[in-house]
């Protein structure tokens, strides 16, 4: 028999155990590793796209769907609408008029210009009704012709008080401004109006509202029908600009 035994695998020569690792196989990926996700630029673009399309469809969708709501409307809803609509851009106009005001006043506040306007309207007015500033405007002019000295002072009084009641705001009769304690006397040659004598004719200047003053004159049994039958002439002329200038001392 022969000497020879056949070696074990420990026994081997370090020749064979190194052709031996080189000729095992390179491990191959495993199961886990083909499905972890691998993320690219062109995987990320194309999901962007993807959101932008779908933003897209619903807006899509829901704007046909207001389509569809108007065009399925009656006649009678659509102006219902409309006229709802209408009314809510005439309110945001007077809302942003409101408010476009209120910023003007807030901005002339500022510089004290509101209180001042306010304060010389008011003085404006005062002088006006306690007759020491002139004054211009639309208003009549009634002119009394007295040829047989038969108008009385009680008749020029109530015709002052006559056009106070139909809104003359100022009046002047000849050269004399009437105040709140205007008074009429009878004097030889004529009247006595606040310390002046006064002749015929008798002039009134009266600023207010023309038609109003000559309507309230000229009713049945009023002024100008006392004058009229006292042989007084009469003459109403409505003015679309009147000035008086007559003012009084205080």
């Amino acid at each position: 028999m022969s000497d020879v035994e056949p070696q074990t695998p420990d026994e081997q020569a370090p020749e064979e155990r190194e052709t031996s690792a080189k000729q095992e196989p390179e491990e191959t990926p495993g199961f886990l590793d083909l499905l972890r996700p691998r993320t690219t630029l062109g995987q990320l673009a194309g999901g962007l796209l993807c959101v932008l399309l779908g933003f897209a469809l619903v807006t899509q969708v829901r704007s046909t769907q207001r389509d569809t709501t108007f065009a399925t409307a009656r006649q009678d809803e659509l102006v219902g609408i409309l006229s709802d609509l209408s009314q809510r851009s005439e309110r945001l106009r007077g809302d942003l008029r409101d408010l476009e005001g209120t910023k003007a006043e807030l901005e002339r506040d500022v510089q004290g210009g509101t209180a001042l306007e306010e304060a010389r309207r008011r003085a404006t007015t005062y002088g006006l009704l306690a007759g020491t500033l002139p004054a211009e405007g639309p208003g009549i002019e009634l002119l009394i012709g007295d040829p047989r000295g038969a108008v009385r002072s009680v008749n020029l009084l109530d015709t002052l008080q006559e056009l106070r009641d139909a809104g003359a705001e100022v009046i002047q009769i000849n050269e004399v401004r009437a105040g709140v304690n205007t008074y009429f006397l009878d004097a030889p040659g004529g009247i006595e109006v606040d310390g002046r004598i006064l002749r015929a004719p008798y002039r009134f200047l009266a600023i207010g509202d023309p038609h109003t003053m000559t309507t309230a004159l000229n009713i049945p049994g009023g002024v100008i029908k006392t004058l009229q039958n006292a042989g007084a002439s009469t003459t109403v002329t409505p003015r679309t600009r009147l000035t008086i200038s007559a003012v009084r001392s205080g």
